[in-house]
């Protein structure tokens, strides 16, 4: 196996823009997976805020190793860059017959970042089936801003996703992305191991950019989700072409001119 890391491309990073979330299905071993569903039914020991990523899990523990897999360190590092930190990890456990799922809602407080964001890397060591409540997420939430719970009495958006995926997998959110943990139907125990990055460098082009200019790029994130409403649709356009601009360095990026012509400002002209 490459040992090398295996950045995105640029179509790969406007989908995560577009959608908010990026799909790596049955990418992590057999073997991590079966001593994580031992670590995750333990527990884990707490991480502090602030802690770089590469000192805070010790090389003998599955953390360690499922961030050393070259997928799944190319993509964070395309995502946050070298060297990010540990905002919070946490165990995500849905009971056998539960009976009850959580409410729709973004992660922490209302964050108005344009130009930056954190991600959150999601596991799951086991296959996930539909009767054992994986996670839903609505694509293109992400720059919707809301505070936690706000969408919380929202029950059912067109369009949403209820993750099934096979054992192995890892998604990586966008921290904005409206989510909520689905109840489990099963005689099983639902595990999910959540990891939340942030950046320390400027998030500018840290992944493969040599499909750049590649039109299936501006394709991506000319993507419209069912649940939009009509008008305000172009506010998400507007608002992915102001994180593409960042995320390229291209301040001349745009999508039918959303943003160009509401920045249009020509110089004044002396009438003497």
């Amino acid at each position: 196996m490459s040992t090398s890391k295996q950045l995105l491309t640029s179509v790969q990073v406007a989908r995560f823009v577009a959608q908010g979330f990026l799909r790596l299905d049955g990418v992590v071993p057999q073997e991590i997976n079966e001593r994580a569903i031992a670590a995750l039914t333990e527990g884990l020991p707490e991480v502090s805020y602030g802690t770089p990523l590469g000192r805070a899990f010790a090389q003998d523990t599955f953390v360690h190793e499922l961030l050393a897999l070259p997928v799944v360190a190319g993509a964070v590092e395309s995502l946050v860059g070298p060297g990010p930190t540990v905002d919070h990890h946490a165990v995500h456990v849905r009971e056998p017959h539960e009976g009850q799922a959580q409410p729709l809602h973004g992660d922490a407080i209302i964050d108005v970042r344009p130009d930056a964001f954190d991600i959150q890397l999601m596991y799951y060591p086991h296959e996930v089936t539909a009767d054992m409540g994986g996670t839903l997420s609505v694509p293109g939430s992400h720059l919707r801003r809301i505070n936690e719970t706000d969408v919380g009495r929202v029950q059912n958006l067109r369009g949403q996703t209820r993750l099934t995926c096979p054992a192995g997998t890892v998604v990586l959110v966008h921290h904005g992305i409206w989510h909520s943990g689905r109840r489990n139907d099963t005689a099983g125990r639902r595990y999910m191991y959540k990891l939340r990055l942030n950046p320390t460098v400027p998030q500018v082009r840290l992944w493969d950019v040599s499909d750049l200019h590649d039109p299936a790029v501006t394709a991506e994130l000319n993507t419209y989700f069912p649940w939009y409403e009509q008008a305000t649709a172009r506010l998400e356009i507007y608002n992915r072409v102001l994180l593409w601009r960042a995320l390229s360095g291209d301040e001349s990026f745009d999508v039918e001119y959303w943003v160009t012509r509401v920045s249009n400002r020509p110089a004044l002209r002396s009438h003497a």
